[in-house]
């Protein structure tokens, strides 16, 4: 499948405008945010729900709260998790009480990963992978799902107003691990409003919209509670290197993973597919198709911060000034700077860890 893209995401291919329409959300406007950061200017955000409660907070400085979580069954992370970070750290520059919780009962239940060794694995990479791609540790609250009593309490109470016909709705099947995961979530969106009510948003790759869906549909039924319905804001996939429409651990040699030798990253960018023509004649004299190429996108959606510069690679590939080649040896020179900067960041953080106040 080729994903079509464009240097600000002014159109969305058909699959998205799918799932704001499957998913009842809004079209993202980044309008609504003061300062919107890379991946909101560029239409790499796409669609959300509620955003403009949490435009209002910011704006008039009321307090809100961002949160997210880490699922501590891998040893790497992807491109998709970068993005979550940008988005929690915004946020987080502009008003939120932020929350990075650890996903342990859910990885036991989903994943058979053991409450020990998803806190090994926390400790050891994930929570200092977050904080290497730009949370602020001094200002976010980290805490484990299973130390969290008021977390489960919720979930045990969320269950109560859940239908067993609703999970098969949702997500196709109703088991127990599925269940137990989808359950613990909504206590966490809505931990924070235990201190105070009040509006949250939660940033996630549009795979996780269902969660969101549920822990509504639930808010709207514990009136009693006086929850504020949660806000979402959600990012388009960053595409697989050989066109497919999103990175997958499954293709290797297609997704780029965090954190990756620079060798193998050099190897894939080499290997991915471009928008460039058969010949270097016709590249010249047609240009080529920066919407059909997937380094293009890399360096669009994770890259390239300056608009302008941007802009300029699009409009010399476009031409036919810039070939595939010289494309592909730019985003190799920024990939290396990123993740040569990743890898100090993260070993910097590491020796943050224990001095992280773990909330319970």
């Amino acid at each position: 499948m080729t994903v079509l893209v464009d240097p600000w995401g002014s159109s969305l291919i058909e699959d998205y405008e799918r799932l704001i329409t499957e998913f009842g959300l809004e079209l993202f406007s980044q309008s609504l945010f003061p300062e919107p950061n890379r991946i909101m200017r560029r239409g790499v955000v796409f669609a959300g729900k509620d955003l403009g409660i949490i435009s209002e907070c910011i704006k008039k400085k009321k307090p809100f709260y961002a949160l997210s979580g880490i699922m501590p069954s891998g040893e790497k992370l992807h491109l998709g998790n970068k993005m979550v970070v940008e988005q929690l750290r915004y946020f987080q520059d502009h008003g939120a009480e932020t929350y990075l919780l650890v996903a342990d009962l859910e990885s036991a239940a989903a994943r058979g990963v053991t409450i020990e060794e998803a806190r090994k694995r926390a400790l050891d990479f994930h929570v200092p992978a977050y904080i290497a791609l730009g949370l602020d540790p001094e200002k976010t609250k980290f805490y484990f799902q299973s130390e969290n009593m008021d977390v489960i309490k919720i979930a045990f109470e969320a269950s109560q107003k859940i239908t067993l016909n609703e999970f098969r709705a949702t997500y196709g099947s109703a088991d127990p691990g599925r269940i137990l995961s989808s359950i613990t979530q909504i206590g966490d969106m809505l931990y924070p409003q235990l201190k105070k009510r009040m509006p949250g948003v939660i940033p996630v790759g549009i795979d996780q919209a269902p969660h969101l869906r549920l822990a509504r549909d639930y808010i709207r039924r514990a009136k009693d509670k006086q929850y504020f319905l949660l806000s979402s804001i959600h990012h388009k996939f960053t595409p697989a290197l050989n066109g497919d429409f999103k990175m997958s651990k499954s293709k290797p040699e297609s997704c780029i993973e965090l954190p990756e030798d620079i060798a193998s990253i050099k190897r894939k960018i080499q290997k991915a597919k471009t928008g460039g023509r058969k010949t270097l004649e016709e590249h010249r004299r047609l240009g080529g198709v920066p919407e059909d190429d997937m380094v293009f996108e890399l360096l669009k959606q994770h890259l390239i911060e300056d608009d302008a510069e941007l802009m300029k690679i699009y409009t010399d590939y476009k031409s036919g000034k810039m070939t595939s080649g010289e494309l592909k040896t730019l985003a190799i020179k920024a990939m290396t700077t990123f993740m040569t900067q990743f890898q100090k960041n993260l070993e910097k953080a590491r020796k943050q860890v224990k001095s992280l106040h773990f909330l319970h």
